[in-house]
């Protein structure tokens, strides 16, 4: 993957979605612990109902976190 294409496709994002950026810096920003759960909702148009997940986060999802982090991924 072109780094430059990544990194002009994620402006594009956070100048569309700010709120959300923020959300996750300030979520991502600080330590997450093991046992911590996120929760992810989608609501598709003309969907009654949104479909809902979550997971509970392991030691090796914040390694990867911290690795992504260190890529210079937000």
């Amino acid at each position: 993957m072109n780094p430059m294409k990544i990194m002009e496709a994620f402006n594009t994002f956070r100048s569309n979605h700010p709120k959300v950026v923020d959300f996750a810096n300030y979520v991502f920003g600080s330590r997450l612990e093991e046992g911590t759960i996120i929760e992810i909702s989608v609501k598709k148009p003309g969907e009654e109902e949104p479909i809902t997940t979550n997971m509970k986060l392991k030691q090796s999802d914040i390694d990867l976190f911290d690795e992504l982090k260190g890529m210079g991924m937000p």
